[in-house]
């Protein structure tokens, strides 16, 4: 089974949680992408929900796909949210922001009474840190910014390239919420929970792609087929 196969079938999985009348969060990325298909088709077939976004790319899928959409201000309660990630460790905790959409993504987790991650078998991972760690930061004192992350990870034992993320023109990779990424190729973070508290505390980092504490339950689709991590309840 391909890749994309899995995520699709994670997603599917996944839509089977929704029910009538639910405020959800729509993740961004390739697997939440497939959830949004998805979810068109029963908003199509009769479904009512409100979907709030956490990217401009998703906010336009669902619009062409005729779920009704809203704002975290308008609904700042949301049932349940579906999201991907870039790692999850048997914990539950997530290394997220691949696609640039760390902040709004967190912000809507935060806000919701679950969050649902959807992933493929390649996503699960024994320790975090295999996958460069996003942060997303302000562009004044973006090199005063990266020497603070490279001490703090120090400091939890995480030493590696802290790169600035560029898009495909070569400039700088622009959030939605108009701040620069970069991306930290620590190798394996032993203490997660410790590393996220020191990158909390940076003046310049508006948010980090640690995971922590945030999903309740993981679905993941692989050859032998769809399995949970959590409580999906």
């Amino acid at each position: 089974m391909s890749s994309d196969a899995q995520k699709r079938l994670a997603a599917a999985r996944a839509v089977e949680l929704v029910r009538e009348g639910m405020v959800l969060g729509l993740g961004s990325g390739s697997t939440a992408a497939h959830f949004v298909d998805l979810l068109g088709g029963r908003v199509a077939a009769g479904l009512q929900v409100t979907g709030v976004p956490t990217s401009e790319r998703t906010r336009a899928q669902a619009a062409a796909l005729a779920i009704p959409i809203s704002t975290l201000d308008a609904h700042p309660g949301i049932d349940l949210t579906i999201d991907g990630a870039d790692e999850v460790d048997g914990r539950l905790r997530l290394i997220k922001g691949g696609g640039g959409a760390l902040l709004r993504e967190k912000i809507v987790a935060a806000a919701s009474k679950r969050l649902v991650v959807i992933v493929d078998g390649s996503k699960i991972v024994a320790t975090l840190g295999a996958f460069p760690l996003p942060v997303e930061v302000v562009p004044f004192g973006l090199a005063a910014t990266c020497q603070h992350i490279e001490h703090a990870a120090a400091d939890c034992g995480c030493r590696g390239t802290i790169n600035l993320r560029r898009g495909a023109d070569g400039a700088p990779f622009v959030s939605d919420g108009g701040h620069h990424i970069v991306d930290c190729a620590f190798g394996a973070i032993g203490d997660p929970e410790a590393l996220a508290t020191r990158l909390d505390g940076i003046p310049g980092i508006v948010e980090h792609g640690l995971f922590i504490g945030l999903a309740s339950a993981c679905i993941i689709a692989d050859g032998a087929g769809v399995r949970v991590i959590g409580d999906l309840a």
